[in-house]
């Protein structure tokens, strides 16, 4: 099959009994997000499918040269682009959206306006079935609560977020401090994150709670690694995507990221942080108390808040 025979395949214009098929029913916005739909790009390649959601009836037609040239990024940028999309390369995904922008045309002129409105509310629709998802997680408690002893038992606890992830680590590490006498963060790869180890288990610490969102970093899988040759257990929090890290890790709970905007979002990660936050909390109800109770005291005297 051609590229282009591969193109109209997959743009599935008429049905055999020549009735136009549920896909060229469909909204031209609705199709050109559907082509974004279930791919992981990278936030340059994201740029380059925003451009094509802000200016479609343009860059359908568009040069692979011309494109590159709008979106500020190279040729194989492009190339590689449209491959991740499961295309042949740049023309036979181009052939799949002349006929969208074409629609999009004929249909409506403020059709570009309407594809950003359907994008971020697509956007914000991928994260409530992420939260969903996590609401199923945690049906059974059992996990959460085991977990959450473990965590509060280990004096230290380390907390291990790296690149993308420091935000998340950062947002336990900051809270778990509250109900936790010794929480360790880790935001540094390389020997400064296996020095920061091997104190914590020479400490007497027994878990390191781990951060891993796409893009997964080789120094987060070292630095896992690294916790368990000391001797540390490893509890795992990532998106759905299998690969080596799970394979590390103790335990790992997954929550998926929206990854329908140029950088991901982390609606469904947060919300399996707090209930993990919640069960260390829960597993020594005197010791979160007389913490919060203090910290509460200190506050006030300092006049930290508004």
């Amino acid at each position: 099959m051609s590229s282009g025979q591969q193109a109209r395949a997959q743009a599935a214009a008429i049905k055999p009994s020549g009735q136009p098929s549920t896909e060229q029913g469909r909204a031209p916005a609705d199709r050109l997000l559907a082509l974004f739909d279930g791919h992981r790009l990278s936030p340059g390649q994201r740029r380059i499918a925003q451009y094509m959601i802000d200016h479609l009836t343009e860059a359908a037609f568009l040069s692979i040269t011309e494109l590159a040239e709008r979106v500020g990024v190279s040729q194989p940028s492009v190339t590689r682009f449209a491959v991740s999309l499961g295309f042949s390369g740049y023309p036979a995904l181009r052939e799949v959206l002349q006929p969208i922008a074409l629609s999009a045309v004929a249909g409506a002129p403020d059709s570009g306006e309407q594809i950003r409105r359907n994008e971020l509310q697509a956007a914000v629709d991928a994260e409530i079935e992420n939260l969903e998802n996590v609401r199923r997680l945690l049906a059974d408690t059992n996990q959460v609560l085991d977990l959450g002893r473990e965590l509060a038992r280990s004096v230290p606890l380390t907390v291990l977020g790296l690149r993308i992830s420091v935000s998340l680590a950062e947002y336990f590490a900051y809270a778990a401090r509250r109900i936790h006498p010794d929480v360790r963060l880790v935001t540094r790869g390389g020997s400064v994150a296996f020095d920061a180890l091997l104190q914590s288990r020479a400490a007497g610490g027994s878990w390191v709670l781990a951060f891993a969102m796409p893009r997964h970093a080789k120094e987060t899988l070292a630095a896992v690694r690294a916790a368990r040759s000391t001797g540390l257990r490893v509890v795992l929090i990532t998106d759905p995507t299998l690969g080596p890290l799970v394979d590390e890790a103790d335990v790992a709970l997954t929550a998926g990221t929206g990854s329908r905007l140029v950088f991901d979002s982390y609606a469904a990660p947060g919300m399996l942080s707090a209930a993990l936050l919640q069960a260390m909390a829960d597993a020594d109800p005197e010791r979160t108390q007389s913490r919060l109770e203090g910290y509460e005291q200190v506050a006030d005297q300092h006049g930290f808040f508004l």
